[in-house]
């Protein structure tokens, strides 16, 4: 396969549809002033690449730092579809960016992320000031925690200066306010300093439409088929092969120029991709051959609605080749059973055979009929298949964030329902996940916020946001027949989505930590650690508020019911109360009695 240019001190671009471009530079100085670049000179590009129609380059180099545009056929100027900085937003040129950087983790060797404790942060909001450094300080609390890697939410630069990040169009470069490249480089190389393995959320399913100028530069899109956010990126028609290449060099820019260690892909389900080999498994490759490069294990880890253990199945077996990839199935299970809704895609879950299936095969559709889907979904897990390649959460952005009002569960569940979801995340056969602030009931919501600078796509937003809450029983939900959904453009939605860190110190709040800190300490025992699902024993009836999980020699007790309950278990032992919520929870031979609404971690032997 021809090689593509790769971007460096030489500028070049891909633009295969343009009769002439430019590079365009400040006339004056060393940077566009603010991002104008009415006082600019402009340097003819040549075509480059003879085997590679499209490319187009220059013959000087750029000095680190300097700043940059495009310009197609005399047209305005645009950055870099591959900017790797964007310091005026992501309508303004692109600044380049010399990714030496003075990193303190050469003893780094990486560590196995699968099976450790994931700890999903927003950078926007898992602090008051909402930058990576600002967070940087926050990391001796996942260490005490027991975290052993950190998820970021979307750095990739999008429109405004607050929002999810889902919404990114500059998939290259660190969102400025967040502290740019720069920043996400300090960052990892304090985690690494720490233990702590970093995980980064990358979307490649779809671009935002503020400041996304690629169309302009080549086919990145294509009408061929379409997703929930408009025509799909362009895999397996003419012209992929270099958006494919666009995609596959960026996975291995975080791994290389910012030491990441995983990448977490957004909605896979949504790459539509016929090529030969998919884009999935190329990334798979693409990723191995980085991890030999840099002698250190990468990751990659997907979120996908299909329910297909394909997606964890080595390309070389016809699969995917991901890791590992989320589990929604278990957290509805977890969910619904503890709080009682049924409304959207909640309706097939909350009885304890589901959950039962949950724990023991990660996914509850697994072939069965989806009421909300009205159809057969899923496919089941093959035995023998490790469970730590499937993350499972009580909580996450998704499942807090796309609620109407933004409500973390500690809204709906009392603080004995709160420990009861962490014991059974926790504990399980799975990689778990923790969402910023879930491990001291965080009370603050975590809503939609957006910072779009068109009224338009701004307004739209908002009708959309309350339309989609028009139904699925929110009302009911909430007790309420209106459901004021907070609107998106308000600054107050994100200044209330702001963790408030001096909560952990309220009794409540400080005793959900500990037991968090305790359960965490738990997988360090080889049955609690262990990934083999086929071990795994849930024992409950939906008539019955019991419910026992075993783990090998270990049982997590689970009761949910308002009374104190005395439980004869089910062997003599001898048994050893390994951790308990409530401190009034005895056991005593094979007699345990654990207070109302409470659990409670035994171990034989």
């Amino acid at each position: 396969m021809p090689m593509i240019p790769v971007p460096g001190p030489r500028p070049v671009v891909w633009a295969p549809r343009a009769r002439t471009v430019d590079l365009v530079l400040p006339g004056e100085g060393a940077r566009f002033p603010g991002g104008d670049t009415t006082r600019s000179r402009r340097v003819p590009l040549r075509l480059v690449g003879a085997h590679l129609p499209g490319w187009w380059g220059a013959d000087d180099e750029l000095a680190a730092g300097s700043d940059y545009a495009f310009s197609l056929d005399g047209g305005p100027p645009r950055p870099d579809p591959r900017s790797p900085h964007q310091p005026y937003g992501v309508h303004g040129p692109s600044r380049s960016f010399d990714p030496a950087f003075d990193w303190t983790d050469g003893s780094w060797a990486g560590r196995e992320v699968l099976g450790s404790l994931w700890y999903e942060l927003h950078v926007g909001t898992f602090t008051a000031a909402g930058t990576l450094d600002a967070a940087v300080e926050r990391l001796d609390h996942l260490v005490d925690l027991g975290v052993g890697t950190v998820e970021l939410m979307p750095l990739a630069a999008f429109g405004g200066r607050h929002g999810w990040g889902y919404d990114g169009v500059h998939l290259y470069a660190v969102h400025e306010p967040y502290g740019g490249p720069r920043a996400l480089q300090r960052f990892v190389d304090a985690a690494h300093a720490r233990g702590l393995a970093v995980a980064l959320d990358v979307v490649y399913n779809h671009l935002g439409p503020s400041g996304n100028y690629l169309p302009e530069f080549g086919p990145y899109f294509t009408d061929a088929a379409t997703t929930p956010w408009g025509d799909a990126v362009n895999l397996d028609q003419a012209g992929s092969l270099e958006v494919r290449e666009w995609v596959l060099d960026n996975a291995a820019r975080w791994f290389t120029e910012f030491h990441v260690d995983a990448l977490r892909l957004d909605a896979v389900h949504a790459l539509v991709d016929s090529s030969p080999v998919h884009l999935l498994a190329a990334l798979a490759g693409r990723t191995a051959a980085v991890a030999e490069e840099v002698g250190r294990p990468l990751r990659l880890v997907a979120e996908s609605d299909e329910n297909d253990p394909a997606t964890v199945t080595s390309a070389s077996l016809g699969g995917r080749g991901m890791d590992a990839q989320w589990a929604d199935d278990v957290h509805h299970a977890v969910h619904a059973l503890l709080t009682g809704e049924r409304h959207g895609y909640y309706v097939d879950f909350g009885s304890v055979e589901v959950l039962r299936t949950a724990l023991t095969g990660a996914f509850v559709h697994d072939g069965s009929y989806s009421t909300f889907r009205g159809r057969t979904w899923g496919h089941r897990v093959p035995r023998g298949t490790d469970g730590h390649r499937f993350l499972v959460f009580a909580s996450n952005h998704d499942q807090v964030g796309n609620r109407a009002l933004g409500d973390r569960p500690s809204r709906t569940l009392d603080v004995g329902g709160l420990a009861i979801a962490a014991a059974l995340v926790l504990t399980s056969a799975f990689t778990p996940m923790v969402f910023m602030g879930e491990e001291w009931g965080a009370t603050t919501d975590w809503r939609y916020f957006t910072d779009h600078d068109d009224p338009e796509l701004a307004e739209a937003i908002r009708r959309g946001r309350t339309a989609e809450f028009g139904g699925h029983g929110w009302a009911q939900l909430y007790g309420t027949e209106d459901v004021d959904v907070p609107d998106p453009q308000d600054p107050a939605t994100r200044d209330v989505s702001v963790l408030d860190w001096d909560e952990r110190d309220a009794p409540e709040h400080a005793r959900l930590l500990a037991w968090y800190r305790t359960l965490v300490s738990l997988r360090e025992l080889p049955d609690i650690a262990s990934g083999d699902l086929d071990a795994v024993r849930v024992h409950g009836r939906d008539d019955d508020p019991l419910l026992l999980v075993e783990r090998g020699a270990v049982t997590v007790v689970l009761h949910l019911g308002p009374e104190p309950r005395e439980v004869t278990l089910p062997d003599a032992g001898p048994w050893k109360l390994l951790a308990a919520w409530d401190p009034d929870t005895v056991l005593v031979a094979h007699r345990l009695t654990i207070p109302a609404r409470s659990t409670a971690v035994i171990g034989r032997g």
